[in-house]
């Protein structure tokens, strides 16, 4: 298959992993065995690696927060960023980690924990890391839109038509 049909199977998935095989065939024009063969070989490949549902966790009674925490280190010789990065992205605290020009060199992304958590976490495994060098933490106060998803009700127009 082209890489332009992999890339609108990729695209389609992305925006909706809920599109079976026999969907984005028909979308696209493709036979349905060499839909599901090719979905396949980007599992295989690790282009796609999971599928998952997007909470808006706002809706619901949960009271964990989500927070950011922006890292400046000391890359090591010989290895750079990765071995620091590997550290980091094992615990399962950590649902993003990024590696990010600018100020800071990685973005982290916790899992929704109670404040006391994301604190203790921060404090007590990513601060002592010896090549971390400083950490700025912050806290997501409104998600309003989500992996091109917008988690909030539009306003309508709540204006009158007036008749000349």
């Amino acid at each position: 298959m082209d890489n332009k049909k992999r890339e609108e199977i990729l695209r389609l998935l992305e925006a909706n992993a809920r599109y079976t095989p026999k969907d984005i065939a028909v979308m696209l024009g493709l036979g349905l065995e060499e839909t599901e063969k090719e979905i396949k070989q980007l599992e295989k490949e690790h282009v796609i690696c999971g599928y998952h549902a997007l909470v808006n966790w706002d809706k619901t009674d949960d009271e964990k927060i989500s927070a950011l925490v922006e890292l400046k280190v000391q890359p090591q010789r010989g290895h750079g960023y990765d071995s620091i990065a590997e550290k980091i992205y094992q615990y399962p605290e950590v649902e993003s980690l990024y590696l990010m020009s600018g100020a800071y060199d990685f973005s982290v992304i916790l899992k929704k924990a109670t404040m006391k958590e994301i604190a203790n976490f921060v404090s007590t495994r990513l601060a002592v890391i010896e090549e971390v060098q400083s950490t700025a933490t912050h806290i997501v106060l409104v998600r309003y839109k989500d992996h091109g998803t917008t988690l909030v009700e539009q306003k309508k127009d709540q204006r009158v038509m007036v008749m000349p």
